[in-house]
């Protein structure tokens, strides 16, 4: 049936194989036709060790939304300085809440904290490369030597607690 993309197990593996494959150990899969829709839905596919620089979304704001559907990943909010205000653990296991909502304007990053990990992502469109994010200044670009001492800062930060909805 026209309209219709059903996630199978069999797209989610090629999936994972080109994000192995890519030199940002990531792939995005775009459920929207192109970048005017709205909202924008898609797979982002990660491998652990991808690098996602803080950023946020302010002109125009837009929030974002994640879903873990395999793996496990923590979810990175900072302060305008570029402290981490927060870490909120999210799998797909039980074991940690499976989303969250950001809200336009935070600073916010992702770090695979499994082998590999499927995310839903939602956010407005249309998308314009030039104006969808504002990267952090206090985080190193990617492909900086720098990525690898960042993410492992990262990972170090501890979870925060995980407050009621």
């Amino acid at each position: 049936m026209n309209g219709i993309q059903l996630l199978s197990a069999a797209l989610l593996d090629d999936l994972v194989a080109r994000a192995r494959a890519s030199p940002r150990l990531r792939t995005n899969h775009n459920f929207h036709r192109d970048a005017a829709d709205n909202p924008h839905r898609f797979l982002n596919v990660m491998i652990e060790g991808t690098y996602v620089r803080p950023h946020r979304h302010v002109t125009p704001p837009k929030a974002e939304s994640f879903v873990v559907l395999r793996g496990a990943i923590a979810v990175f909010l900072f302060d305008e300085q570029g402290t981490v205000v927060a870490r909120y653990d999210l799998a797909a296991t039980g074991e940690h809440p499976c989303g969250i909502d950001v809200a336009p304007g935070i600073y916010h990053s992702i770090v695979v904290t499994s082998a590999v990990a499927i995310v839903y992502e939602v956010k407005p469109g249309p998308y314009q490369a030039e104006s969808d994010k504002a990267f952090a200044p206090f985080a190193p670009p990617e492909g900086s030597p720098d990525c690898a001492s960042y993410l492992a800062h990262l990972a170090a930060v501890p979870p925060s607690p995980c407050e009621p909805a």
